[in-house]
């Protein structure tokens, strides 16, 4: 029954994922502070930063997710839970080397 479910398969990606994402919440909440702070050192400033930082974050899981999550197969450890983080703050350049090394037709 679990072989069918396709939750089930992807279970080590979706709890990778979403702990990566929870973490790089507040990664992105303290980043959002210290640049707010230097740019402009306003309440408005720091919160326009952390939600530019927080959109690139979740628009980086979905890509992520979409493009990872069915070749996504041993479980979960921190080493693994690392590599998520560091990928959903460099996935552009991911998807970038990805199609740059991808034989064209």
């Amino acid at each position: 029954m679990q072989d069918n479910d396709p939750l089930w398969r992807l279970r080590h990606a979706l709890a990778g994922m979403g702990l990566a994402l929870a973490c790089s919440v507040v990664i992105a909440a303290l980043i959002g502070s210290i640049l707010g702070d230097a740019l402009g050192g306003t309440y408005g400033w720091r919160v326009g930063t952390y939600s530019v930082l927080l959109l690139y974050v979740v628009v980086g899981a979905v890509v992520l997710f979409v493009k990872v999550a069915q070749h996504e197969t041993q479980a979960l450890s921190v080493a693994r839970l690392a590599r998520w983080v560091f990928s959903l703050w460099l996935w552009p350049a991911l998807l970038w080397a990805a199609r740059s090394g991808s034989p064209k037709p």
